[in-house]
């Protein structure tokens, strides 16, 4: 028997028990849940219950290390959804991705990327519902419909413009259990603010401009708030009828230290989403799962208070500046050929040397993220450590934002 198959068999079987659990309690009040108690006595009569622990962490490891890349790796995220005991196990083996270079979970989308190389991912603009959607690209040659990782809505207000992202591209509302976040323009368009709907380390300030969001009857919690955490500020330098050449950015990471991108650095890791009163030990699948390795231990600065954040010199992004091409008689960028049709919108950001310092060498030109487009409402997206895929599509969606003062 196949892995695979093992994997289906146990899921079926688990499937069964809880619609036999859920026809028992049809009579039940809306507000409650199927009753974990029933499944865990129906898992206890099957046959994977005498299977060994030891027995039982190989085959999940194995699948781990088989199943690398998406669309197969989907097989990972079923095992976490199978039972309790299998949740914990694969919380342990499933590594960060700034590890791995992997995208697993969906708390996967708020961690930072690969140390040693970026994900390449792409955006699809639609005009015409001002939407935009982020895909994992799963070949050089973005000719698959990659692997969808987040949505983002533009919402025009009278002196500013929201972008709500989320995790359900059906669902970007912020009343939706599945938003995590948004970004804000001001009037004229030359200043956004990202903020994080969930705190992105221990004793993170809450915005003054704080919100409560409802969610439906049908969810345990009946009120959840949804916070607005600044983690990023991006300014663009004025530019009108851009007497001053290409646009010029600079993006102040308010929640990653400067010293993340030094050997050695490291930079804050969320490791959960926050469900309110939902019980994370019970035993019906979750729209989210904790992510972490036994092999890596979070970085300090998951639990760094909030004292020592003020204290350490926060990560300063600025866009690369382009070189001016004689024979072209343009702005020229080397995007190693991920970018092919010229825009005001395509940029690299590099990390800005501290005042009175310098970048060290090794960390000097290093692409953190890149933008650009290579088609018609496609562009591509390619970020690495020590900012997470949620703030490096909340920076690339200011670039798409109507600018006043600097076109």
């Amino acid at each position: 028997m196949s892995f695979r198959t093992l994997i289906q068999d146990m899921r079926d079987e688990i499937g069964s028990f809880r619609l036999r659990s859920s026809r028992s309690h049809r009579a039940s009040a809306v507000h409650e849940g199927p009753d974990p108690l029933g499944e865990f006595d129906a898992l206890k009569q099957s046959c994977w219950a005498n299977l060994p622990p030891e027995l039982l962490r190989d085959v999940l490891v194995r699948i781990e290390e088989s199943e690398a890349s998406w669309p197969p790796r989907k097989d990972v995220v079923a095992c976490a959804g199978v039972c309790r005991s299998w949740r914990e196990i694969m919380k342990e083996i499933v590594k960060l991705p700034e590890i791995s270079g992997k995208l697993t979970f969906p708390i996967s989308l708020k961690q930072p990327g690969p140390r040693e190389f970026p994900l390449q991912c792409f955006i699809r603009r639609n005009r015409n519902t001002h939407t935009y959607h982020l895909y994992l690209g799963l070949t050089q040659a973005l000719t698959d419909d990659g692997k969808f990782l987040l949505a983002a809505r533009k919402a025009r207000r009278p002196t500013c413009t929201d972008y709500l992202i989320s995790l359900n591209k059906d669902d970007m509302s912020k009343g939706s259990c599945t938003y995590v976040g948004k970004l804000r323009s001001n009037f004229l368009g030359t200043k956004f603010t990202v903020y994080d709907a969930h705190p992105p380390y221990a004793g993170a300030v809450l915005s003054k401009s704080r919100s409560m969001r409802m969610v439906g009857p049908n969810q345990v919690s009946p009120r959840v708030p949804a916070g607005n955490y600044p983690v990023a500020h991006i300014a663009y330098e004025l530019n009108v009828l851009g007497s001053r050449g290409p646009r010029r950015m600079q993006c102040v990471m308010d929640s990653i230290p400067a010293s993340s991108i030094e050997p050695g650095g490291t930079a804050p890791v969320q490791t959960d989403f926050p469900l309110g009163g939902l019980n994370i030990d019970s035993m019906h699948p979750l729209p989210f799962f904790r992510s972490k390795s036994a092999r890596f231990d979070p970085p300090a600065s998951t639990t760094t208070p909030l004292a020592v954040q003020k204290d350490s010199k926060k990560l300063i992004l600025k866009n690369k500046s382009p070189r001016w091409h004689e024979q072209l008689q343009c702005w020229c960028l080397n995007f190693r050929g991920r970018v092919t049709v010229a825009s005001v919108k395509n940029f690299q950001l590099v990390a800005a040397p501290e005042e009175g310092g310098t970048v060290n060498q090794e960390q000097d030109g290093k692409v953190v993220l890149q933008f650009g487009k290579v088609g018609k409402d496609l562009f591509t997206m390619d970020y690495r450590y020590p900012i997470s895929a949620f703030q490096a599509f909340a920076i690339c969606l200011s670039s798409f934002d109507t600018k006043i003062a600097c076109e």
